[in-house]
């Protein structure tokens, strides 16, 4: 029998408790419109390249925030990212760590990585 199962991640779903202020900072940190549909009231699909995120406030509690990275953002250039999200008031939790990554929190307390591609 064949594996059904893909080696591919679809989606990631990210807990936040108010769809409508987490769809406008995730997509002003990524340079997107916030102009999408939140859907059935609690669900907001951020339009990525690859794999897919989906902000549910349906799903959040404290303590079903993202403790470590689940994932990362990919860029380019690590120093200018790190910059961009300082400038942006973000909660940077770690400096740039061995020229590759660093560690922040959205406004709900989830910590999210931002990695050197």
């Amino acid at each position: 029998m064949n594996n059904p199962i893909l080696k591919q991640i679809g989606t990631v779903f990210i807990p936040v408790s108010n769809i409508e202020k987490a769809r406008d900072w995730y997509c002003d940190i990524l340079g997107l419109d916030a102009d999408g549909e939140i859907q059935f009231g609690h669900l907001y699909v951020i339009p990525m390249e690859g794999t897919g995120i989906v902000l549910d406030s349906k799903i959040y509690s404290e303590d079903r925030i993202f403790k470590v990275p689940a994932f990362h953002f990919n860029t380019k250039n690590i120093e200018e990212a790190f910059h961009f999200m300082s400038n942006k008031g973000v909660d940077l939790i770690t400096s740039i760590e061995h020229n590759h990554y660093f560690n922040f929190k959205d406004p709900d307390g989830n910590t999210l990585m931002i990695c050197k591609c």
